[in-house]
């Protein structure tokens, strides 16, 4: 991926009207350890699921100007620990602290299902992923920096009534998806990059610090330096995962702006495939068959049906969320599954979907290693954002009053998933340059993935992280 396919530059600055903000005016500290990504007046998706809890490193920055500063929570307690009970109960205390009131989503559900089809239809038996909570947040955030007509086709498509409203919808979710306790790691996080010669308007910085815990740093685009701190938090907040594809991501001297959002969740399988039970197997691709290891499980659970899909899931563990896999009909494809309105609502309701019985379910499932990369900017346009893109009809007065023209040149958004026999690993960047089967058995069921199906990863409250469409497994 080259840099100057991902960022150019939006608009041109009159030096004369540029003065140097002050760096330090607006700082907020903040235990950083999880970081964002940028591009030019550009907007930057970053999310992750990672097996294996850990701390990810911490990324300093002479280049800050604001920092946000996340909830602390208890760490989950050691089980041959003396005092576990108490420290348990701290635990859930803080757990229970993030928790948001019943509803705080309600109204989430139309851009979801319009947007899931949107971006994973027409890929042509290629696999693909989107994340669809990143890219709410992120058009939030873009929300912040823009003003009438632009700002109010973000609004409809998120489907609140005023900025205002989004703004305390926005802060729920971000704050009933955190999770830092040891045990499980979810965090959206946000940021903005700023040209050294750009003025910018602090009310709008204090509201994206306030509403997506958003940090701010400023510096000289194009440099060695910038470039590099770029890169070492997009490395960490991604945990390496995606660090051969970013490591090119620079930031041109022209650049004027860039805000960036991500996504990091970690957690593990709730029970984990034995390696003893995975065999390799057929998987009947569009391409032809192919033969792939495919992971072996038995456990109770439910096993939900439409009319023309079966679907089950796997928790993972400490509450962390659930993949659900959702396998076609015989004679139904994936891309007609993602325009049947039934299938969508599944994927939006979960557990209270009212096709299902509690069985024991025998799964196997492919192990597969995917990456998908699309451009969204046609498809935000078909879902009425477009004056972003537009130089004549953008408006991106609340964060500058320096320059004109600015509008999202590219929209473009990669994601990386992984499945084996201990959880799942994923990734996901966006960038946006501003220049089945019916009822089943009584008692058990053999739910076999052996042809292209979908799946979705949902947080415990049921919200999208990533939703992904499997065509032929890559391992």
């Amino acid at each position: 991926m080259k840099s100057e396919d991902l960022y150019r530059a939006i608009g041109a600055a009159d030096d004369a009207l540029l003065e140097r903000s002050e760096r330090n005016k607006y700082r907020r500290k903040n235990h950083w350890w999880m970081g964002t990504v940028a591009a030019v007046l550009a907007l930057v998706i970053v999310g992750g699921i990672f097996l294996h809890p850990g701390s990810s490193p911490m990324v300093t920055s002479a280049y800050a100007i604001c920092e946000a500063v996340y909830p602390e929570m208890a760490p989950y307690p050691n089980e041959m620990s003396d005092d576990f009970e108490q420290q348990y109960e701290d635990w859930r205390a803080s757990v229970q602290a993030q928790h948001q009131p019943e509803g705080y989503a309600d109204g989430l559900e139309p851009f979801f299902a319009a947007s899931i089809p949107q971006f994973l239809t027409g890929a042509e038996g290629e696999n693909r992923a989107y994340s669809p909570l990143n890219v709410y947040l992120a058009l939030g955030m873009l929300a912040e920096l823009t003003d009438g007509n632009s700002r109010q086709q973000i609004l409809d498509l998120l489907g609140v009534d005023s900025i205002e409203q989004l703004r305390t919808q926005a802060s729920a979710v971000w704050n009933g998806q955190y999770r830092n306790d040891g045990a499980t790691t979810s965090i959206l996080a946000s940021s903005l990059w700023l040209n050294e010669d750009i003025t910018f308007v602090p009310e709008t910085m204090q509201q994206l610090s306030d509403t997506y815990y958003a940090s701010a740093f400023q510096g000289e685009m194009g440099s060695d330096g910038f470039n590099q701190a770029l890169q070492d938090w997009i490395n960490a907040q991604t945990g390496g995962l995606l660090k051969e594809q970013m490591q090119d991501i620079t930031l041109d001297a022209d650049t004027v702006l860039a805000l960036a959002t991500t996504i990091y969740y970690q957690a593990k399988w709730d029970s984990t495939f034995s390696e003893e039970n995975t065999s390799p197997e057929t998987f009947h691709a569009l391409s032809g068959d192919v033969t792939c290891d495919f992971l072996h499980g038995s456990s109770m659970g439910n096993y939900y049906w439409g009319d023309q899909f079966g679907a089950v899931s796997r928790r993972l563990e400490n509450d962390g969320g659930t993949m659900w896999f959702l396998l076609p009909d015989e004679g139904v494809s994936v891309e007609e599954l993602l325009q049947d309105p039934q299938a969508i609502d599944f994927l939006l309701s979960g557990e209270t979907w009212e096709n299902s019985q509690y069985l024991t379910i025998h799964l196997a499932l492919p192990k597969f290693d995917i990456s998908s990369q699309m451009e969204l900017r046609e498809g935000l346009q078909a879902l009425g954002v477009t004056d972003v893109f537009d130089p004549d009809q953008s408006d991106f007065t609340p964060m500058t009053q320096d320059l004109s023209g600015i509008y999202v040149s590219q929209a473009k958004h990669g994601v990386r998933v992984a499945v084996d026999e201990e959880g799942v690993t994923a990734a996901a960047y966006t960038v946006m340059p501003m220049n089945g089967a019916g009822a089943p058995p009584e008692e058990e069921i053999d739910f076999t993935l052996d042809r292209p199906f979908l799946f979705a990863i949902t947080s415990d409250d049921g919200l999208p992280l990533f939703v992904g469409t499997v065509y032929q497994p890559v391992t």
